[in-house]
């Protein structure tokens, strides 16, 4: 697959499940989140919109979601390529959110994750990064994998 070189391929499972979300998706976007054409399953573009009544309202992101070989037995890599200033999100578009990491469930799905991420953005009050921001980016150059990091869920309010 192009540009997805480091990436093995799908399993038979992985596909029919993301072929089965796609679909899904297809009727039944989640609202605020539009998946951009590819002809990659294994590479989703998502934008989203800022939520009216919110800090981000007005404001565009954009999600890219990897999906590995062994989806939905594995999570998922989800960063931000255009991050909102959130204090659960680093400049590098790394989130900290638990179900992306060890809270994983393969009953989850692509748009469950998008509510979560739309959920943790909506509820949040301040504009600004991680407090370990600096020092989080720096560990992760080489486009390090966020799933090769250990969290450290410091906040669970959000």
């Amino acid at each position: 697959m192009a540009g997805s070189s480091q990436q093995k391929a799908l399993s038979r499972i992985a596909a029919n499940r993301l072929q089965k979300e796609l679909t899904e998706w297809q009727l039944h976007p989640p609202t605020g989140f539009n998946r951009k054409p590819t002809d990659d399953l294994q590479r989703w573009i998502i934008a989203l919109d800022g939520v009216p009544d919110t800090i981000y309202a007005g404001e565009h992101f954009e999600l890219q979601v990897e999906f590995p070989e062994h989806y939905p037995m594995e999570a998922p890599q989800v960063i931000f390529t255009k991050p909102p200033l959130h204090p659960h999100i680093y400049s590098n578009g790394h989130i900290c959110l638990d179900i992306l990491y060890e809270a994983w469930s393969p009953a989850l799905t692509v748009s469950s994750i998008c509510i979560s991420l739309l959920s943790m953005l909506s509820s949040n009050t301040v504009k600004e990064r991680p407090p370990d921001n600096d020092r989080y980016v720096r560990n992760c150059k080489n486009g390090r994998n966020p799933k090769d990091t250990k969290w450290w869920f410091h906040d669970d309010k959000v």
